[in-house]
């Protein structure tokens, strides 16, 4: 089998995340070719797993003979039933908020998940990081898997590491949070390191 999985993806935190795992399977991690020239299909996905599922299908078809993953993954926050979810990437702009001196998206689904919590009074914030990850080959589903961690959300962010909502994602059991730990541990601990790893012991177990 070709070791090659191409990831159909353009972030660089995903990439670099996936990269990490890939080498302990022996597998090699690459963005998939001309990705950029691609039109992305709409992920209108009732749940993590429809999402990454319609993306590996969808975009396996411009990898003929070749594995093509794709995961959909977000935070689940328990005072907020379960927002953002699978809106995480685009909370702040569904909500049509605008905040300065926010610089990017991350920092602005940051800023919103903050705002909304101001009004939730104290006390732990339960949350919880959840990935689905599915790989396709030629229009069809191989497989998928699924990973998640627990923590709490910060009210106020710490650490420069990690994408996301990271800098507000706190692990109690190591007191730092997803953007204070080396990608490394991370890979361990996080849903998507997680689910990407379950999926390539799968792949050991059927190719």
């Amino acid at each position: 089998m070709d070791q090659t999985l191409y990831v159909a993806s353009s972030n660089p935190g995903k990439l670099r995340d996936f990269a990490v795992a890939a080498q302990v399977f022996a597998f090699d991690v690459a963005p998939l070719p001309g990705l950029r020239d691609i039109p992305a299909p709409a992920e209108d996905g009732l749940t993590f797993e429809d999402n990454a599922v319609l993306k590996a299908m969808y975009y396996s078809a411009f990898a003929p003979g070749h594995i093509v993953i794709a995961d959909d993954s977000g935070l689940e926050v328990d005072a907020l039933d379960g927002e953002p979810g699978v809106r995480s990437a685009r909370f702040a702009e569904d909500a049509g908020f605008v905040a300065e001196p926010a610089t990017d998206v991350d920092e602005r689904n940051n800023l919103y998940l903050l705002e909304k919590l101001a009004s939730q009074g104290s006390g732990v914030k339960s949350a919880r990081y959840r990935c689905v990850i599915a790989a396709a080959c030629d229009g069809a589903v191989v497989m998928t898997a699924e990973g998640s961690v627990e923590g709490e959300i910060l009210l106020e962010p710490r650490g420069s590491g990690g994408f996301g909502y990271d800098p507000l994602f706190y692990l109690p059991a190591l007191g730092k949070t997803m953007a204070e730990i080396d990608l490394v541990e991370k890979q361990s601990l996080s849903h998507r390191g997680k689910a990407f790893a379950a999926l390539l012991a799968k792949m050991r177990e059927n190719f």
